[in-house]
């Protein structure tokens, strides 16, 4: 069974964590004692019903306010899929944590309020979808009850958010008219949106499938080298990681980096059973027909498609700290286990996140995206975003307070 991993995201008030509680409800992947927890709540809606969005509302802020301050997780299963659900925030000072749950993601489902329309936040989150390659946009236009389930508002939406979409190029774009409140066409179709012939929003989450990029190479970033040292192993020396891409197979032919030094793949092991091949997302330890210097934080990758080993490029930052952007500090880059010390000694420009035009000469602040220039003081190891997205990510740290200030996308050579 296939796992698909989605985000919700949308602006304040839109109904994503109800949407989530009503299709967990409505799907009978509640426990009882959780719903019980919820009738207990004493938070109702108006027509007396139980308030769903308490279900991922798990902070007690965000059950005092209202509102969803940090990124909730929850999971279920039909007998079609597996599902990781990630509730992001709507609030634009949230941001960060949005782009954290969305990075994990294949899907993200934009809820657009049918009383306002597509609003800034829905062009921030529609624009960050692109910028991290997210596979699927689904629109759910939300609230059809408070407008009558009149189809006219519905495609005036829909028209609005396609110009959107062309503008960002954004490829697979589907929508569906929702009312997470009252279960309209989220489990079982509704009557009150008889012009609507699509599927509902479990119909579509079960069935959809993404169009992979034919790119059959892989990234192995060493998490630990094992290395025991005992009587009974010796002389045992694997490397343990998780498995970015596909094709790693016994045999291969492999480059590490940033040293460069090539060697093939001995043998795969997971959980003292070896493998003929691992597959994408797989943790496992690799064996090396030879010995090598190999470090945490170092790379082994396919010697027919190697990663690039740089010290400068250009990338888009999305900056989460209230504090902006100093370029004569020194921050820290990690790109999965490797952290390397960084400068950002120029800042290209920014994105107007309404009209998705470049802005120069200004300053990079707290939810801002822009382009900048990185030099770091060592190699570093990534693929350009158009490659291979998976490894073309990184997260900007603040040394003096250990504070994660922004992250990046790699997207060309500097």
């Amino acid at each position: 069974m296939n796992i698909l991993k989605f985000i919700t995201a949308g602006s304040v008030d839109d109904g994503k964590s109800t949407l989530i509680g009503r299709l967990l409800y409505d799907t009978n992947s509640i426990l009882d004692d959780q719903l019980e927890a919820i009738q207990k709540a004493n938070r109702k809606n108006d027509d007396g019903t139980v308030d769903l969005a308490i279900l991922t509302d798990g902070l007690k802020a965000e059950r005092e306010q209202g509102i969803t301050i940090d990124v909730a997780y929850k999971y279920f299963q039909t007998e079609r899929r597996k599902f990781i659900i990630a509730d992001a925030p709507g609030h634009i000072q949230y941001t960060r944590n949005m782009i954290t749950g969305a990075s994990n993601s294949d899907l993200i489902i934009i809820l657009v309020d049918a009383r306002k329309g597509v609003i800034e936040q829905t062009k921030r989150h529609s624009f960050i979808a692109k910028l991290l390659s997210l596979k699927q946009v689904l629109v759910c236009v939300n609230k059809m009850d408070m407008v009558d389930y009149e189809q006219a508002v519905f495609e005036n939406i829909k028209t609005d958010y396609e110009k959107l979409a062309r503008n960002l190029k954004l490829e697979h774009v589907d929508f569906i008219p929702v009312s997470a409140l009252k279960g309209d066409n989220i489990v079982a179709k509704s009557d009150r949106i008889s012009w609507y012939t699509g599927p509902t929003l479990l119909d579509y989450l079960e069935n959809v499938e993404f169009e992979e990029k034919n790119n059959s190479s892989w990234r192995f970033p060493v998490q630990w080298v094992i290395r025991p040292q005992t009587a009974e192993l010796p002389d045992y020396r694997g490397y343990a990681g998780r498995v970015l891409g596909e094709g790693l197979t016994v045999g291969d032919e492999v480059v590490v980096l940033p040293s460069g030094v090539r060697s093939s793949i001995k043998s795969i092991e997971l959980n003292q059973i070896e493998l003929d091949a691992a597959h994408n997302g797989q943790s496992v330890i690799l064996h090396l027909s030879d010995d090598i210097d190999i470090s945490r934080g170092d790379f082994i990758v396919s010697a027919t498609n190697a990663a690039l080993s740089e010290r400068s490029f250009e990338a888009n930052i999305s900056w989460f700290e209230n504090k902006a952007l100093d370029m004569n500090q020194v921050y820290l880059l990690q790109n999965h286990s490797k952290v390397t010390k960084i400068k950002i000694p120029e800042i290209l420009y920014k994105f107007d996140v309404n009209t998705q035009e470049r802005i120069y000469d200004e300053d990079i602040r707290l939810n801002d995206i822009g382009r900048i220039v990185v030099k770091a003081a060592d190699d570093v190891v990534f693929d350009l975003n158009r490659d291979f997205p998976e490894n073309a990510r990184a997260i900007i740290v603040d040394p003096r307070n250990n504070l994660t200030v922004g992250a990046l996308i790699v997207e060309d050579f500097a």
